[in-house]
């Protein structure tokens, strides 16, 4: 089974997918949704309850590369369970996505900067209520 949950704000659409991301209705599925997005400027796919993942579903995700870039729109995947990291890696995918977690998605989306991030990391690593924050 595949679901598909959008949560969308002014130009960046959030796409959380669950569940076996696998050819057929579940790649027709992610590539409609996506798809319907056109009007955003950045697409978070947030692959963090994927299950499963074939062949068909990794070229949906690189078919679905290309229609951004194609159309100006940035794609990121955001916290990919650790099957699908594995799986990406093996294709070398992760060379061609820009793969980070949801939490420095947002951040970097929010006009911080990559240092700024770092050191409110830093800031906060010995924080054990901070720690899951940053």
């Amino acid at each position: 089974m595949f679901n598909i949950d959008v949560e969308k704000t002014s130009d960046v659409a959030i796409v959380r997918c669950m569940g076996r991301l696998v050819r057929g209705a579940a790649v027709s599925t992610l590539k409609s949704v996506v798809v319907s997005e056109k009007s955003t400027r950045m697409i978070l796919l947030d692959l963090s309850e994927i299950e499963a993942l074939d062949a068909g579903g990794v070229n949906a995700l690189v078919g679905l590369h290309h229609w951004a870039l194609t159309r100006g729109i940035k794609v990121k995947i955001v916290d990919p369970s650790r099957f699908v990291l594995e799986i990406m890696s093996s294709f070398h995918l992760d060379r061609v996505f820009d793969i980070s977690s949801l939490r420095d998605a947002l951040l970097v989306l929010s006009g911080r900067t990559c240092a700024e991030i770092a050191a409110a990391r830093l800031l906060h690593a010995d924080s054990p209520i901070m720690a899951g924050i940053f």
